[in-house]
């Protein structure tokens, strides 16, 4: 490694010590507090909004896609909020922000279920979310740190695992108990992983790699601008493809429930059955992309799984109830290919000393990707009720932009340390 630092001196561990698995319960819990907008939105919409038989998404739906479109926007560009909080680690420490950011996002998430109206819920949701998107970043590069080229990988998957259950979660429940609980007392579960924190927060350590950058002389202000003109041209390689990847994943994971629910009418037992066999291809998905990180690469397997999911994105909103089921189970298992691949290869481009700042640009990154998406998603899907039309338009053109994996070298079996050996 660079500057003769060891293992030991780095304190590494493997991917499933307690304290990486304390890692991934923090991102369930944000998973948790961000999932219930998404898994809810469909029961938000009917109680706001007002169902009337049409054709329309208005109609269908309660409200329309341009104001569910907006609103999910705003929700996205409130996590702009995460990129000071996760340069702030790089000042303070991932542990201390981590605990702080989950538990003012949960907070607010408790707090979502006294919305008096539907932008009421969007306001005081947006004002979680960036606490909640810094947890989640956070997590990850965390998991990173502590953490071996062979462990990796493992590593951020079992951090994706964590934050994919905490959102299945909210989808599964609301599917099962809506007619009882309804959205408001889907909000008010996040008491419970808000009081997990006391004792998750026992098995959370500070990362090596930090404390031996904290031990620095000097070191980078942790707001805007914090990664300095070496690391730039990286930089924006990696956020143009977390932009790419957002475009996708922001309408496709936002309307799903919408579109199942209430425009193929789909029952709360069927989502939540849908959501629930998805895990399995999750889980399935993660384990795939951990092995094909460390023997295909980094870059090739990004590079695969997102042209697999602009693709899975259309067939699952082209019309029936068969290509949604396929076309989302399938999703889901490229998306949980993508992040084992993804989250390696953007923590080891980028030295100690700014790889929490980087995780809040990727955070804008991904955040104008899905207000991108989002909004024309929702806009095409309005006129005439065409959700096929707007998935193929918005998912389609992301598999242009697989080809900037080749602007990057593959980091495959290296230490971040090898690739900045003059940093910490």
């Amino acid at each position: 490694m660079g500057d003769g630092l060891s293992p030991r001196d780095l304190g590494l561990r493997s991917w499933n010590d307690r304290a990486v698995v304390a890692l991934a319960l923090m991102a369930l819990a944000s998973g948790f507090g961000q999932g219930g907008a998404i898994s809810a939105l469909g029961d938000v919409a009917k109680h706001f909004g007002h169902v009337v038989h049409g054709t329309t998404v208005a109609d269908q739906a309660g409200l329309s896609g341009t104001v569910l479109g907006v609103g999910l926007a705003v929700l996205r560009l409130a996590s702009l909020g995460a990129l000071p909080l996760t340069g702030l680690a790089d000042r303070f420490g991932r542990r201390t922000l981590i605990l702080a950011t989950c538990s003012f996002g949960l907070a607010f998430t408790v707090l979502a279920a006294a919305s008096p109206g539907y932008w009421w819920l969007v306001v005081i949701f947006a004002l979680g979310r960036p606490h909640l998107s810094a947890t989640n970043a956070l997590a990850q590069v965390s998991a990173a740190e502590m953490t071996g080229s062979r462990e990796r990988a493992k590593a951020v998957a079992l951090v994706a695992a964590g934050y994919g259950v905490g959102t299945g979660l909210t989808a599964v429940i609301h599917g099962l108990t809506k007619s009882t609980l309804g959205f408001r007392g889907l909000f008010l579960l996040a008491l419970v992983p808000l009081g997990a924190i006391l004792v998750i927060r026992r098995r959370l350590v500070e990362t090596g790699r930090f404390a031996v950058a904290a031990a620095a002389t000097q070191h980078p202000v942790p707001v805007f601008g914090a990664v300095g003109p070496a690391y730039r041209w990286r930089l924006l390689t990696v956020g143009a493809l977390a932009f790419a990847v957002a475009v996708v994943t922001g309408p496709a994971n936002s309307f799903i429930f919408v579109y199942a629910q209430n425009v193929l009418k789909m029952s709360g037992g069927e989502t939540a059955a849908m959501v629930a066999v998805a895990s399995i291809f999750g889980l399935a998905g993660l384990l795939l992309g951990r092995a094909l990180a460390d023997r295909l690469g980094r870059r090739g397997t990004g590079a695969l799984a997102m042209t697999a999911m602009a693709l899975t994105g259309a067939l699952a909103y082209s019309g029936s109830r068969g290509a949604l089921l396929v076309g989302y189970e399938l999703g889901v298992l490229a998306a949980a290919t993508l992040a084992p691949a993804a989250g390696a290869l953007a923590n080891e481009l980028f030295p100690t000393s700014v790889r929490a700042s980087v995780s809040g640009w990727l955070v804008v990154a991904s955040v104008a990707g899905a207000t991108v998406g989002l909004v024309a998603f929702g806009a095409i899907a309005d006129v005439g009720n065409r959700f096929a039309v707007g998935a193929a338009v918005t998912f389609l053109p992301v598999i242009l932009a697989t080809g900037l994996f080749a602007l990057l070298p593959e980091t495959k079996g290296r230490e971040p340390e090898d690739l900045w050996p003059d940093t910490a």
